[in-house]
Order: C-alpha cells, then sequence, then structure tokens
C-alpha cells in the first residue's frame, strides 16, 4: 500500500513542541506538589519544587512567545487563523467521528492536507489552549511570582486569591486538554504514527 506523505512540523515546530511538552509536564508536577504540601510531607522538597516551578514558567513563556512570534512570520499561523462556514456541524461531525466512525473504520470526515492541518475539534482545542488558556496561565503564574505587582483587590475579592485560583483552575483545564491530546495522538494508523511525525516532520497516512 502506498503510504502519503505531508512535511507538516518544520524543525521549529518540532524544537517548540519538545520544549513545551517537557516544561508543561515539570510545571504539573511541581505544582501538584506544590499544592498539596504540607510540614511533614510533599511529592517534591518544597523549595526545589519552587525553583523548578519558576524556571520552568520563565523558559515555558519564552517559548510561547516563540510560537506567537513563528506563526506570524510563518505560513504555520494559517492553520489557525483560517476559519470555514459551518463550523457546529462539522465539530459535531468530527465528535460523532470520534464516538462511533473511527470504532467502525469509517473514513476521516476531514484528512490532513497541506492546508488543513487540524479537523475542526483540533482546531478550536488548541486555539482554546494556546491562544486563551496558556496567556490566562502565564499572566496569573507572573502575577503569583510578583505578588507586590498584585492589585489589592480585583471583582472585591483579594488579587492575590483571584490570581491563584485563576492559575489553578487554568492549569487543571489545560492539564485536561493534554490528556485528551496524548490520547487523540494515539488514533493515527498506527498509536505511533502521528507520535513520529513530531520527531521526523512528516505526517504519514497509508
Amino acid at each position: 500500500m502506498v503510504s502519503k506523505k505531508l512535511y507538516l512540523y518544520p524543525i521549529w515546530i518540532r524544537l517548540w513542541h519538545a520544549i513545551n511538552a517537557l516544561t508543561f509536564l515539570l510545571l504539573v508536577a511541581t505544582g501538584i506538589s506544590l499544592h498539596y504540601a504540607s510540614v511533614d510531607s510533599s511529592l517534591i522538597p518544597f523549595q526545589i519544587s519552587v525553583v523548578i516551578h519558576n524556571i520552568c514558567a520563565i523558559i515555558l513563556t519564552i517559548n510561547y512567545g516563540v510560537f506567537v512570534i513563528g506563526n506570524l512570520l510563518t505560513g504555520n499561523g494559517m492553520f489557525y487563523s483560517k476559519w470555514r462556514k459551518n463550523l457546529w456541524p462539522k465539530l459535531w461531525k468530527q465528535f460523532v467521528f470520534y464516538a462511533v466512525g473511527i470504532f467502525k473504520g469509517e473514513p476521516h470526515p476531514f484528512p490532513i492536507t497541506k492546508k488543513q492541518k487540524f479537523n475542526p475539534l483540533q482546531k478550536v482545542s488548541y486555539v482554546f489552549a494556546m491562544y486563551f488558556g496558556m496567556p490566562l496561565l502565564i499572566i496569573s503564574g507572573f502575577g503569583l511570582m510578583f505578588p507586590e505587582k498584585i492589585s489589592n483587590a480585583i471583582f472585591n475579592i483579594s488579587g492575590l486569591l483571584f490570581y491563584d485560583v485563576l492559575h489553578i483552575i487554568v492549569g487543571f483545564v489545560l492539564s485536561i486538554f493534554l490528556v485528551i491530546h496524548l490520547y487523540t495522538c494515539t488514533l493515527g494508523d498506527k498509536p505511533g504514527t502521528l507520535f513520529k511525525s513530531m520527531i521526523n516532520g512528516y505526517h504519514e497516512e497509508h
């Protein structure tokens, strides 16, 4: 059977993706440790968690800047900015495929092409995660890192409490997104096919 290979992931995207994944996983691990830390015990020693969390936060922020600038300066930005008509019916069609069609061996309703790297559900979730979730996570995180810069009150509640709750909620939502993202990455022709794409840059279908 002849395979179709599309070069969709240039080196800068693969490097950004690897750094983003590693730093986010470390942030999740240290964040959970800090959240549930106690005087007697914690998953990771408290001071070590703080140092790792802060360093990874800075790296993640710089790396996010690379992502935004890269999308502005390269063709990769079109995958996030160009929206097709009839979005809701397409979202439903993709959802039904994931829920039922994929288990029946039905063809993908939105096959990957040079101009369409994401299916409708992926596009909405990626835009939400990268252009809404990540900025909120970064802003709230730096608010907590520099509490002296926080307003005394936001929406009539403590500014520190506001940023803390926002940071936890956004971090939790993005963590769920990560789990779903990892699962959908196993839905290629073979479980490792899509992961391989982030190594060699090629999306391959048979």
